[in-house]
């Protein structure tokens, strides 16, 4: 992996406007479109080179028809792609639009070019609803109730499509000409795209330039030379012809690769985890039944009243790392949907230095990451902007804040096709033709072809999952009153813990780490831990709230149980039968390194979601969009490394080898 994130180059784009408000860019000295029409000549060299009329006709319902694309500016292919298949495909087809973009445009830039097409204003505001929290990687875009989904992928193309995991249908080669951006248009991208490629897949591109017909060609294209747009005389079209198999080199962490014609799905867990695999499986057309052995979605850990987006990094570019910045930019916009002040607040959030280690590691951060993202703050900034004394300056993320989480899971959960089934607790999972039953003390609860668990620690309570490595860890937060003078803090503040503004009233602080204790109610002692901590953060804050240590047997407070795992990145996706697993690749064992083929022996239709520990706000919601991609065969929303960094299969593996 990497050890320098691609978030050290980014910038983004910046643009001239001519006499007659269109964009060009002033790095690259060539303009995003065509004088004469930029819609026109999106219809000509893109639409219909690749045939897209006919075949988003022609489309069945439950069909993905998947469009990549190298540079994604001012999004006027995709908007143009969207609103064709909007008009022409089944009501139950569905568009995926992969891009990458190595210098995004600022809002306010986007806003006005978009202006320049009122016939696309339908989509083009949808788009600008969720232009936001753009950071450095794997975006994942969502429209239209998730018939339309768009990934994003931020950074230099020939850095990105290498760890893009996705069977692309058609191709917009776009981007800047080949004399004004020769760095993309490179065999290197050309290979890509054929590895990428659908059998058939096909591709226009407005240049005519020989040596990009000759790069396709030799990538296994076949290519034609056909009438162009405008003051262009000729542009390319084509089809791939032969792409050489990839043979899986980790069948461990391929697809399942089983199609299920029945799209109904049992999720067993109503935290955020379970109801954002709910959410992302009924947009995509699924009938699913969520099981909660309490009265109502968000009971247990996912019930606090506050949870913080609060972006745990590395410099280093780590598989977490990417993993959190992808899902908390997700996050962030699904966020938009809520309340704001009620349900979310975009306050920020800002990270105290509290020692030399800290000092560090934030110093390390802010080189890494854009400033759109993190920057650091002198004292007295910090102090300016949270309102309150403190007796150091830190990192702040300015897109970050607080948000319910009750409220986001009751949000997830209102997609058509989900049934939340109350006082439901599933005891034991059976297979039956070729369905999963879930059994409880009732008899059977539930039946789909496919069952995920997201029961946090109780994802291995079941004969099937009982080898996955899940930790419990006891949390407590304490509900202090607000007082007039404490409602002025403006952000979040963590140091080891962390206090937000007020929500109805109350600050939530918290939360402790307690590995031994397993008793679900508050106690004194670590509601005086949090308290303390609480005047370790800020001193003016602890005296604004009146703390009083000698009075903790009368505050509020709530306990939860984390799940983690011990790498401390979640586990999502398929799982495997753990004694066939070792039986088929028992080779590794004697030779890590070995080259084995042979197809994993999946539990088929049964998943898991869980170990999202105390940065589910972050990545649970985009871990509903990993695990539908995982089922429905589509490009993954995050980098393959990070996706296998993420599969469960990895402790099998990890086992097998160490010989444990």
């Amino acid at each position: 992996m990497n050890d320098h994130p691609a978030e050290d180059a980014f910038q983004h784009a910046e643009l001239d406007w001519d006499e007659n408000g269109l964009p060009q860019s002033r790095h690259y000295g060539d303009v995003y479109f065509s004088r004469a029409s930029g819609l026109a000549e999106t219809e000509h060299v893109f639409l219909a080179q690749n045939d897209l009329p006919r075949r988003f006709a022609a489309m069945q319902p439950d069909e993905c028809l998947v469009i990549g694309e190298t540079g994604f500016g001012t999004g006027l292919n995709f908007l143009c792609a969207w609103q064709l298949f909007e008009r022409s495909a089944s009501a139950r087809a569905r568009l995926h639009f992969v891009s990458v973009e190595k210098h995004p445009l600022t809002f306010a830039d986007m806003q006005r070019a978009l202006a320049l097409w009122p016939e696309l204003q339908a989509q083009a505001d949808q788009l600008l609803e969720q232009y936001v929290a753009l950071n450095p990687g794997y975006q994942r875009l969502v429209f239209a109730g998730g018939r339309v989904v768009l990934t994003l992928l931020i950074g230099d193309v020939l850095e990105c499509l290498p760890s893009l995991d996705a069977r692309i249908d058609a191709w917009f080669l776009d981007g800047f000409a080949p004399a004004k951006n020769p760095q993309m248009w490179q065999p290197a991208l050309f290979s890509e795209m054929a590895r990428l490629s659908a059998p058939g897949a096909t591709l226009g591109t407005f240049t005519s330039a020989g040596f990009v017909r000759r790069g396709l060609i030799e990538a296994g294209f076949d290519m034609q030379r056909v009438p162009g747009y405008g003051h262009k005389r000729e542009i390319l079209r084509g089809r791939l012809q032969s792409n050489t198999a990839q043979v899986a080199d980790k069948p461990w962490f391929a697809r399942p690769g089983r199609t299920v014609r029945d799209r109904r799905a049992v999720v067993i867990g109503a935290g955020l985890a379970g109801c954002a695999t709910a959410a992302a499986l009924a947009a995509r057309g699924w009938r699913v039944s969520v099981l909660e052995r309490h009265a109502d979605a968000a009971q247990e850990g996912s019930g606090n009243p506050q949870g913080v987006l609060y972006l745990k990094l590395s410099a280093h570019g780590t598989a977490l790392s990417k993993l959190v910045v992808g899902g908390f930019s997700y996050t962030r916009r699904l966020l938009g949907h809520l309340q704001q002040g009620q349900d979310w607040q975009a306050c920020g959030v800002l990270q105290l230095i509290y020692d030399d280690k800290e000092r560090q590691r934030q110093a390390e951060l802010a080189e890494a990451f854009p400033p759109s993202l993190v920057h650091p703050l002198e004292r007295d900034a910090a102090e300016a902007l949270a309102g309150v004394a403190l007796t150091e300056g830190g990192l702040f993320y300015p897109d970050a804040g607080w948000a319910h989480p009750p409220a986001l899971c009751r949000w997830l959960l209102q997609r058509p096709g989900i049934e939340l089934l109350r006082h439901r607790e599933a005891l034991d999972l059976g297979r039956h033709g070729e369905a999963w039953q879930v059994l409880g003390g009732e008899g059977v609860l539930a039946e789909a072809p496919v069952v995920v668990l997201a029961g946090a620690a109780d994802a291995a309570r079941f004969e099937q999952s009982a080898w996955l490595p899940l930790k419990r860890i006891r949390g407590q937060i304490s509900a202090l009153p607000a007082t007039a003078r404490s409602s002025q803090l403006r952000t979040v503040l963590c140091a080891k813990g962390y206090v937000a503004p007020p929500r109805d009233g109350t600050h939530t602080l918290g939360a402790s780490f307690n590995f031994q204790q397993s008793d679900d109610a508050p106690s004194v002692a670590e509601h005086q831990a949090n308290l303390e901590m609480l005047e370790q953060i800020s001193t003016d804050l602890y005296q604004r709230l009146q703390a009083d240590p000698q009075r903790t047997e009368a505050l509020q407070g709530r306990v939860a149980f984390r799940c983690t795992s011990p790498d401390y990145l979640p586990l999502i996706g398929p799982l495997a039968d753990p004694q066939r697993f070792a039986e088929t690749y028992a080779a590794l064992a004697r030779n890590a390194r070995q080259s084995v083929q042979a197809v994993c022996p999946w539990l088929d239709g049964l998943y898991v979601n869980t170990a999202h520990g105390s940065r589910g706000m972050i990545s649970a919601p985009l871990s509903g969009e990993l695990l539908a991609a995982w089922l429905d065969d589509e490009p993954l929303p995050l980098p393959r490394e990070v996706a296998e960094a993420c599969h469960p299969n990895r402790f099998l593996l990890r086992k097998l080898i160490r010989g444990t």
